[in-house]
């Protein structure tokens, strides 16, 4: 049995650990930690979780947890998944990996020296609908690969406590939703990219909406784009462009709640959807499976490094200053 402790009462928690892990019978959510006053005590008595914290250092020191999900605010996902993985705990780590890829470098290797297991939390990559588009590219099904157009769009109101319009705490169109995008491409190709252009919407310090373009050693080309400016509302599409014809992933991130895969191959056209568990299910089912047995998962190591890598460049070639994050 995994038990699971969980940092912070984020949103993502109910659906990314709560809900599948409650469809297993191998796992367990045996804490939670909050630092605001009495949020843990209430997330916990909600959900039926036997301890709660009001510190993050208390759970991570719970012997009784095996698995670390640190879904914490980007700033503070390198220190303590470092005191996780210092503790002997595997940690499950939310995306944006950290603040910069010094940091995601850091604690890659601390996971290494400690022999534990380090992921982040692209739950996407697992579901068959990523997986079939791999498949396609693998295949050459779509012929030689020429371009890719990513992007992710959803409106993030300016609301008090909101992180993600917070520069210290990690915010950005970039860090919270185009890391998905830069990840799709990266994750398809099995490259790491040039950034040969950039653009940011500044507000406040923080990019409201971020535009780039990529080049890939094999010379394919791909555009990202991502805003978390009104009107948008979870727009998600991945287009990828071959030889032969064209393969459209339309929210490809969370497909259990509605996706359409379109292709045209050789002219002829066909758009469905593939049936399936929630992405969340998929990506737990993994990282179970990869503690027990050992095996690699494609969101650690030196993936979640060269995800930040591209972050930060795209930062760089937009000229956002963001020498305070060192």
């Amino acid at each position: 049995m995994l038990k699971i402790g969980l940092l912070g009462a984020a949103r993502v928690t109910k659906m990314a650990i709560l809900e599948p892990a409650a469809r297993r019978r191998d796992v367990e959510i045996a804490a939670i930690a909050s630092a605001r006053p009495g949020q843990a005590e209430a997330f916990a008595r909600a959900h039926e979780i036997p301890r709660f914290y009001e510190r993050y250092e208390d759970l991570i020191a719970d012997r009784d947890v095996d698995l670390v999900y640190n879904a914490l605010a980007p700033n503070n996902h390198c220190r303590y998944s470092l005191l996780a993985l210092e503790a002997g705990k595997h940690v499950l780590c939310e995306k944006p990996f950290a603040m910069t890829a010094a940091q995601a470098r850091s604690m890659v290797a601390a996971g290494r020296s400690c022999g534990r297991r380090l992921i982040e939390a692209f739950h996407d990559v697992y579901h068959p609908v990523f997986g079939y588009a791999a498949e396609q590219v693998a295949s050459g099904r779509l012929g030689r690969v020429r371009s890719l157009k990513a992007a992710f769009n959803h409106f993030i109101p300016q609301e008090l406590g909101e992180f993600r319009h917070v520069r210290e705490a990690g915010g950005g169109a970039l860090m919270d939703l185009g890391c998905y995008p830069v990840h799709w491409c990266r994750a398809l190709l099995g490259e790491e990219p040039t950034v040969e252009a950039a653009s940011c919407t500044m507000l406040n310090h923080v990019d409201q909406e971020t535009t780039a373009r990529f080049r890939f050693p094999s010379g394919i080309v791909a555009e990202i784009e991502t805003r978390m400016t009104s009107p948008w509302n979870m727009h998600a599409r991945f287009e990828i462009l071959g030889e032969r014809g064209k393969l459209l992933l339309i929210n490809s991130l969370v497909p259990h709640r509605g996706h359409s895969i379109q292709e045209v191959i050789d002219s002829d056209f066909r758009e469905f959807t593939l049936a399936g568990d929630t992405t969340f299910d998929y990506q737990l089912e993994a990282v179970i499976a990869a503690i027990r047995d050992g095996t690699s998962l494609p969101t650690e190591g030196r993936d979640p490094v060269g995800n930040m890598a591209a972050i930060d460049a795209i930062y760089a070639r937009a000229g956002v200053d963001r020498a305070w994050c060192d």
